[in-house]
């Protein structure tokens, strides 16, 4: 990456951003240059008039489609130019504002037709003027509500002894829909607290129904049946709307992406008098495109220096994503954790190598491999750039597959290359634990090359799993495969654990600013924090032999079910159980390797509070997958 600064005239500076975006190779730097000379741009009516233009088409976009920008033509955008769309867009924009306001308007009558509806479902079983009961009576109390089922009995009993009669109208779930009704003014103290302690809770009479509920029903018949007649006039208007505004909409949107870089560039632009400068990032292979472009496209002179980014701007300098099209679903996985800091290593290629592998090894079956890959392929547009994760996944699981001998479940369809997991689980388990130690290895490996290529040295040899840490770890397995194969641990490798742990707690010590008493406590803590932690780090692995065995052992259970059904059961309990075991496992066995992935991968080398490349761009609708 380099640190480039491009000096043009004030002029040139709409021509300059465009061939800038249409490289696609400039990331902007915003911060205020040294030179005291250089201000920012005082003149602001283009960005002004591109930012009120943008809101006005987002906003039609809303009420009517807007097409594509045409980009056939590159060409710099006049202020006049934007002023005429800008105007154009407010014109049109009240004119949709009309559609949208009546859509707005039919769905509110629409949504206080549902409350209606709501409200008269629970009343449709009384039968009666719902105006009636609403109507204040001089003699008659009414009381409707809902009372718990089992309560009903009691309540009416007592009611009866006051006077009063329930009426019970519809039962719905736990409760009892009721209507009371007895003399008004008599024991209405007594008359309450009975209700209380029913758990009578009243139901009141929303407005608006007034009538029977078959004439109110009809009533709202009538009301759906307009407002949906109004919506097919709307959407009609609407459309024609679209139809004659489609080609000033396609000029509006090719304007505006024109017009988006020289604004999008506004903050780092610095201008002095007639010059004007930019600054940004630039991967240092882009440079000479870039330079031959701005020499076709600027029609004055201009100036471009680049230079390494120093060590005090390392945590500003942005990284280059993974753009491969097999590895985009990969570096979207490892974007969600996080953007490596400029110069360390990107993780994408070895997340994808070790996931897949993972992935195979713990859903190793030909079958199941063969359907996750085919239905990624053919829902691939649902999927958009993911569907390759999905069918890289598949295949990783068909290639373990062969060498388990599985299909489906079934071991005497294919001969396995190698032998199924479930019968030598100790050898499973024994290279589970190889893979941990390749991996974690691998990880603070590349912990340590992260930490030199940014300049940490004094982290890369003693900071967490640094060199001093690496050591101590190989040390640990050299011990622990020793003592298995021989019952001895082991001199060297015990001499090269106690010395990594003592510089370890060295330097700890001499890096804390605590009172000694505390220091020995912290010592002593990170010290058994990272023999525990290593050995607990390589246990984890253990879950890839666990689940390769416990894929075999489902497959197994699901022939051992159908092999005790007729031939019509033993079809469906194969197809059903495959199925479940497709997609409870391969959910769990995801889960499982992302865990590794994130927990004892990404925590140990990748710092993840990188910047990510971006590039100022034309807004290019997206390609199809």
């Amino acid at each position: 990456m380099r640190h480039v600064r491009l000096l043009v005239l004030r002029e040139d500076l709409p021509q300059a951003s465009l061939t800038l975006a249409d490289t696609e190779s400039f990331h902007p730097d915003p911060r205020a240059p040294q030179e005291q000379r250089l201000t920012p741009l005082e003149d602001c009516r283009y960005q002004k008039l591109y930012q009120q233009a943008r809101s006005r088409l987002d906003k039609i976009r809303q009420v009517i489609p807007v097409p594509d920008a045409d980009l056939r033509e590159i060409r710099v955008v006049p202020l006049e130019e934007l002023s005429e769309t800008n105007a154009w867009l407010g014109e049109a924009w009240e004119s949709c504002l009309q559609h949208q306001e009546r859509s707005r308007k039919l769905a509110e009558q629409a949504r206080l037709l549902e409350e209606q509806e709501a409200a008269l479902a629970n009343f449709s079983e009384l039968h009666v003027d719902l105006g009636a009961l609403r109507a204040h009576k001089r003699f008659l109390d009414l009381f409707i509500g809902v009372v718990p089922r089992e309560n009903v009995d009691r309540l009416q009993g007592a009611l009866g002894l006051a006077g009063h009669l329930l009426f019970k109208y519809m039962e719905r779930g736990g409760n009892a829909h009721v209507v009371i009704a007895g003399p008004a003014g008599e024991r209405e103290t007594e008359l309450q607290s009975l209700l209380a302690t029913a758990g009578f809770t009243a139901i009141p009479l929303p407005q608006g129904l007034d009538d029977s509920p078959e004439a109110i029903q009809a009533e709202q018949r009538a009301e759906r049946e307009h407002i949906e007649r109004a919506r097919r006039e709307l959407e009609q208007e609407v459309e024609a709307c679209a139809a004659s505004f489609r080609d000033r909409l396609a000029r509006a949107e090719t304007v505006l992406t024109l017009a988006e870089p020289f604004v999008t560039l506004d903050p780092a632009i610095r201008s002095a008098g007639h010059l004007a400068c930019i600054a940004g990032w630039v991967p240092a292979e882009a440079l000479p495109r870039l330079e031959r472009r701005l020499e076709q496209t600027l029609p004055h002179p201009f100036s471009m220096e680049s230079r390494k980014p120093r060590s005090d701007e390392r945590p500003l300098v942005p990284s280059v994503p993974v753009r491969h099209r097999l590895l985009a679903p990969f570096a979207m996985l490892v974007k969600q954790y996080g953007v490596p800091r400029y110069g360390e290593i990107d993780p994408t290629f070895l997340f994808t190598i070790t996931f897949l592998l993972m992935f195979g090894t713990m859903f190793g079956d030909v079958g199941h491999g063969g359907v996750l890959a085919l239905l990624a392929w053919l829902f691939r547009r649902k999927l958009g750039r993911f569907y390759p994760f999905g069918v890289l996944a598949g295949l990783s699981s068909v290639v373990f597959g062969f060498v388990f001998g599985s299909v489906f479940g079934y071991k005497d369809i294919l001969p396995a290359l190698w032998m199924s997991p479930l019968y030598d689980p100790i050898l499973m388990l024994q290279l589970a634990l190889g893979w941990g130690v390749l991996f974690l290895t691998l990880a603070c490996s590349l912990t340590i090359y992260n930490r030199f290529a940014v300049g940490e040295h004094i982290a890369a040899v003693f900071g967490h799993h640094g060199l001093v840490n690496l050591v101590f770890y190989l040390a640990l397995v050299w011990g622990g495969v020793s003592l298995g194969a021989t019952g001895a641990f082991g001199l060297v490798p015990a001499a090269l654990v106690i010395a990594a742990l003592a510089a370890l707690a060295v330097y700890n010590w001499f890096h804390l600013d605590s009172p000694i008493g505390e220091k020995i406590l912290v010592v002593l803590i990170e010290t058994l924090e990272t023999v525990i932690g290593y050995i607990s780090n390589t246990l984890s692995f253990l879950r890839v032999a666990a689940f390769s065995i416990n894929h075999v052992a489902l497959a197994i259970a699901v022939l051992t079910l159908a092999g005790m059904m007729g031939a019509v059961g033993h079809v469906l309990m194969v197809i059903f159980g495959n199925i479940f075991v497709i997609v409870l496992e391969g959910v769990i066995v995801t889960i499982q390797v992302m865990r590794l992935q994130y927990f004892e991968g990404f925590s140990r080398y990748f710092s993840a509070d990188g910047r990510e490349f971006a590039p100022v761009r034309l807004r290019r609708p997206p390609r199809p997958a």
